[in-house]
């Protein structure tokens, strides 16, 4: 890490944007478990400079071979140059600086499928030394991504466990971030999995709040401040995500699926997907299967 690095502050924490991917507010790309891209080829599009946002669901890892840069994390900077990686959490505020030759590759995953891997996940990291073995985890995780063998599930899995112990292996420390910061960040990441543990079960942002140990009141403000929206609407973006997905890729009749995810009355469910989806769940599901 830069010692050196220079400290940054956030006055307006709040209008900093979540994207799925930089630029793409509403992608449905948030929803594959994979995806990756060249540094050079997004970049590009914004002249060479990705500004300050997060990501609620995603975890990143950046991986320069080529070029040089500059990444913010949260409250401090960094320069990069060839051999850098980036390990960057759902949530982190982060943004780029790119030379016009930059080469590289950018892996976003979703974090809770890490989470599932039992591993801890890095915290914001930037690594210059010894990455050696994390561009090869990278460069096999991509090439099974591109190119499935048989097992597929089982080869991602394994990559992915592969990537996050060189991660951890490569010795890198955290990026120093400031205390209000971590401290919300942390709220807000503990009602993310709530609700992935038990949004079929509560809907309800007090219980939320209770189990967090934090009002419902300023629950609804660290969301609106890290995930562009309130409490309730950030439950309703987790039930409309698992709807998508089972009226995508299950055989399950509405009726079920709206049982499925803890709603008896089956006309409710139907009002609530068609506003979350904006459209009727049946149309959703044609227009998928089409």
């Amino acid at each position: 890490m830069d010692g050196s690095a220079t400290k940054l502050h956030y006055p307006n924490m709040g209008r900093i944007p979540t994207y799925a991917l930089y630029g793409e507010v509403d992608s449905e790309r948030q929803h594959d478990w994979l995806h990756w891209e060249t540094i050079q080829a997004r970049s590009r599009l914004h002249d060479y400079r990705i500004a300050p946002h997060r990501h609620e669901h995603l975890f990143q890892i950046l991986h320069l071979v080529e070029g040089n840069g500059r990444v913010t994390l949260d409250d401090t900077e960094f320069d990069l140059g060839p051999g850098s990686t980036v390990a960057v959490p759902a949530l982190t505020v982060h943004g780029f600086t790119f030379s016009t030759d930059v080469e590289g590759v950018v892996v976003t995953l979703l974090e809770r499928d890490l989470v599932a891997i039992d591993l801890a996940l890095p915290a914001a990291t930037v690594i210059r030394e010894d990455t050696a073995a994390i561009a090869d985890a990278l460069a096999r995780l991509t090439a099974e991504a591109d190119d499935p063998g048989s097992r597929h599930d089982l080869a991602m899995r394994a990559h992915v466990t592969l990537l996050l112990l060189a991660l951890q292996r490569s010795g890198g420390r955290p990026a120093s971030g400031a205390a209000g910061i971590d401290r919300t960040r942390r709220h807000a990441e503990a009602f993310r999995r709530l609700v992935d543990r038990q949004f079929r079960q509560t809907r309800r942002v007090a219980d939320y709040a209770r189990q967090i140990g934090i009002s419902h009141t300023h629950l609804n403000r660290i969301c609106r401040q890290l995930l562009g929206a309130s409490a309730q609407g950030v439950i309703e973006r987790r039930v409309a995500l698992e709807a998508r997905r089972q009226l995508q890729f299950s055989t399950l009749s509405i009726k079920q699926i709206g049982a499925e995810l803890g709603y008896d009355d089956p006309a409710y469910f139907t009002r609530l997907a068609t506003r979350l989806l904006g459209m009727p769940p049946s149309a959703f599901r044609r227009k998928m299967k089409g």
